[in-house]
């Protein structure tokens, strides 16, 4: 599977992923969700938010225990951040047909779509369209760079954008979500774990800073008459690092843009987005104002006009605290399982408040994600599948 799997959307230059949504690399993608569930003589479908779902089991019995993540990436993302789970679920699956399990339950494993938010701005459009955390009339309002809107993709794609929105009879007939996922960080690995349980997601944000100057000519505008946004933003890059550094959270400004954009132009506009996420609400609240009254400060000093927009949040997320603690019963068998949180969002944050969800966590030997350089070693995959098998069997078979 994964063999198959990671030629599609891979750049041949950065090595790393480019796997957007409605392209057609997540076409390819999802095609090759189908060939694998088809092989396992599942039944596909995909729901009205381009998620798709492969079912062992009759999908309307409800109480269904459900696995899976995400196939598309970040840019140049690398080749483990939600493939690691779409197909260590199929391959529990393998397991526990090997075992001889009987399931009680229906059994789906799900590929949710536009995760990463990659290309219109906004995190797990799938699940929270499905969770109804997303309006039909927001998702219609979403733009890639070039201007297309969702919808326009979702038709150039082959779907059809009047059916999207909240799908709660879906999210009824679901007893158990469980997540697995590659770790972003290297607590386990500091722990020594192969595995591990997440207890909860921190609480994140993306905000949106609009920067406004005057463009002029770089080689003959005096320093002193320049109304230049790039100073104001760059002196705001590293309030956010300070501000993270002082409240024991993390801030990042990763994507920018730039009007004209051009080497010998002093810019009239530089957009740049905050990544803002801590531990608790408190420690974000703290940095996240800190971040904007430092940049209004630098933007009086340097005659710059600022707008700041508030892109996407999401409150902190305690997952199913009975369906956690059933997990560290299965997995405790043979010592104590580490529990972690994370500050990275996931469809399973997405879907707690709905229904019951919980995440499995593989060991990430450097930490490094959303890069080509993500990794896991093939061992503590293998762990992730067996783990991931005893808790599907437990839930969905006894």
């Amino acid at each position: 599977m994964w063999r198959s799997l990671r030629p599609i959307g891979r750049d041949a230059a950065s090595g790393g992923y480019r796997r957007y949504a409605w392209t057609g690399a997540d076409a390819d993608c999802r095609l090759w969700f189908r060939m694998q569930a088809e092989a396992r003589r599942l039944d596909v479908e995909t729901d009205r938010n381009g998620n798709q779902w492969a079912w062992l089991g009759d999908p309307t019995a409800g109480d269904a225990v459900v696995t899976g993540s995400h196939l598309d990436s970040v840019p140049d993302g690398g080749a483990f951040d939600g493939p690691l789970g779409v197909v260590s679920a199929f391959a529990a699956l393998d397991e526990l047909r090997a075992r001889g399990a009987s399931f009680r339950r229906p059994l789906a494993i799900v590929n949710f779509g536009d995760e990463e938010g990659a290309r219109f701005g906004l995190a797990c459009v799938g699940s929270r369209l499905t969770a109804g955390r997303l309006t039909k009339e927001a998702a219609y309002e979403l733009r890639d760079a070039d201007g297309i809107t969702l919808p326009r993709a979702m038709e150039a794609a082959g779907y059809d954008p009047e059916t999207i929105g909240p799908d709660p009879e879906r999210l009824a007939r679901i007893g158990a979500f469980v997540e697995l996922h590659v770790e972003q960080g290297r607590a386990l690995d500091l722990s020594g774990d192969a595995v591990g349980i997440a207890s909860a997601i921190w609480p994140h944000g993306r905000w949106r800073y609009d920067f406004a100057g005057v463009a002029n000519h770089a080689g003959t505008t005096r320093l002193v008459d320049r109304r230049d946004p790039m100073l104001t933003y760059a002196e705001t890059v590293l309030a956010a690092r300070r501000e993270a550094e002082l409240a024991g959270a993390v801030a990042t400004f990763g994507k920018i843009a730039v009007e004209p954009n051009g080497v010998n132009a002093i810019p009239s506009m530089v957009r740049g987005w905050l990544d803002a996420r801590a531990a608790d609400q408190g420690s974000l609240d703290k940095v996240v104002a800190g971040v904007e009254t430092a940049a209004r400060e630098y933007a009086e000093r340097h005659g710059i006009d600022l707008a700041v927009v508030q892109e996407s949040y999401t409150p902190v997320v305690d997952f199913s605290h009975a369906l956690r603690d059933e997990l560290s019963r299965i997995l405790g068998t043979s010592g104590e399982v580490p529990v972690l949180g994370t500050g990275a969002g996931h469809d399973a944050g997405i879907l707690s408040e709905s229904i019951p969800t919980a995440m499995l966590f593989v060991r990430n030997p450097t930490g490094v994600s959303h890069s080509p350089a993500e990794t896991a070693a093939e061992d503590d995959c293998v762990a992730g599948v067996l783990a991931l098998a005893d808790v599907l069997e437990e839930l969905a078979c006894r």
